[in-house]
């Protein structure tokens, strides 16, 4: 792919975006990732690349409208505008193919190695220390909180689905998402992310817990003083 076709391509994303700060700079992890994993394998590259800037670009459509899958818009999305491009036909097909086939969505399996590629790198940004911390301020400001106090006045973190928070969602990944890669690539740094992400789910947890339990204490001893 040369630069130009490169840097209009990344124009339109950035444009789908919007000011989506978060979700530009997942798609170029996610293309860090993509041109990682590719180095093992026989592989179109410009449909990679096209494929990786343009993955999330029906983003803003399923802000706007909650029951849009964003993959299946932003497949059909990414087709036309790749024939603007005069890629053609089998071109268009198969980036939207890829973009159609990106993360964890079962019921629709990658169909050629450019979507398993795809595939296997969102899913590494996505539930990978980075993808977590995403997770935090995505959650932090729009869904649930950090913790909850349970009724006992102890810390919950909702791993066991007593109430939703942050780190029920972060539990959920560690546990389900890092169950399936389709290259051995993807699979090898997988083996690390999960147990950097253990780590700090581990001491994020503690931390607090331990503020917690400390800040009770305080209050206690104030109170009674």
């Amino acid at each position: 792919m040369d630069k130009q076709t490169y840097v209009t391509i990344e124009r339109k994303m950035l444009q789908c975006m919007n000011d989506g700060a978060h979700d530009k700079e997942h798609v170029y992890r996610v293309l860090y990732y993509v041109v990682d994993i590719a180095k093992d394998y026989a592989v179109d590259m410009d449909v990679l690349i096209a494929s990786s800037l343009l993955h999330d670009i029906g983003r803003d459509a399923q802000f706007k409208d909650h029951n849009v899958d964003h993959a299946l818009y932003g497949a059909d999305m990414a087709y036309d505008y790749i024939l603007t491009l005069g890629w053609g036909k089998d071109k268009a097909e198969q980036i939207k193919s890829c973009i159609r086939s990106h993360r964890y969505r079962r019921d629709c399996e990658p169909e050629s190695i450019e979507a398993k590629i795809l595939f296997d790198a969102d899913k590494l940004d996505v539930c990978g220390v980075v993808g977590i911390a995403r997770t935090l301020a995505y959650k932090g400001i729009v869904a649930e909180p950090l913790y909850t106090i349970d009724i006992h006045g102890g810390v919950n973190d909702g791993v066991d689905g007593i109430a939703p928070s942050f780190f029920q969602e972060y539990h959920y990944k560690l546990k389900n998402i890092y169950d399936h890669f389709y290259t051995d690539r993807a699979r090898t740094i997988a083996e690390g992310r999960k147990a950097s992400a253990q780590y700090i789910y581990e001491n994020m947890l503690a931390e607090v817990q331990e503020n917690y339990r400390i800040g009770k204490k305080a209050l206690t001893e104030l109170i009674d003083a």
